[in-house]
């Protein structure tokens, strides 16, 4: 069994935010393969899927984004996943609006949902997809960016990088994660 984690803060005021497109991306990972992310266990919303053969949960962490891991750790020791089936989506500020980049291990690059992950999983060795927002360039602070909605264009860039993005999580259920790294980035 896999795990499919998009990072967000729970309640309607963060919805669509820049910060939440792990939560989109879920969203839109559930829509593809109609399921309802209706149940609730370990401080996160989740469903689970079956796609050519491979059972997933997909996951939506529902404490605050500094305290992800949180949820993450007691899924994977239920279900007993190994660190190496955990998929994490997340928003990057060091990537421009509508770049992906997939790796397989890292440090938490200063995002605080990456390190409360880091944290309870107990080691950096687990899948990512990096989703860009870029910076805020107009002096904004990037807790007013990260927390604030993309502008009409950014969204339809954003509206593309969702569905790479689900293709992408889709492909890891078909094959290593290291191939789908060479395909998608």
């Amino acid at each position: 069994m896999k795990i499919i984690v998009g990072l967000g803060n729970p309640g309607s005021r963060f919805d669509r935010t820049r910060h939440n497109i792990g939560f989109d991306i879920i969203d839109e990972l559930a829509k593809a393969n109609q399921a309802l992310l209706n149940q609730t266990k370990f401080k996160g919303v989740y469903t689970t899927i079956h796609h050519h053969g491979e059972k997933a949960i997909l996951l939506k962490p529902l404490t605050y984004m500094n305290l992800s891991g949180e949820s993450i750790r007691p899924f994977m020791d239920y279900y007993d996943i190994p660190i190496e089936n955990l998929l994490v989506i997340y928003d990057d500020l060091d990537l421009p609006v509508g770049k992906i980049r997939l790796r397989q291990k890292g440090s938490a690059g200063g995002h605080n949902g990456i390190k409360s992950t880091i944290a309870h999983v107990g080691g950096q060795n687990f899948n990512r997809i990096r989703v860009g927002i870029d910076r805020p360039t107009n002096g904004m602070s990037i807790s007013d960016y990260v927390l604030g909605k993309f502008t009409g264009e950014e969204q339809d860039v954003m509206n593309e990088v969702m569905q790479t993005s689900v293709k992408a999580c889709e492909r890891w259920l078909e094959k290593p994660f290291i191939e789908v790294m060479n395909e998608y980035n």
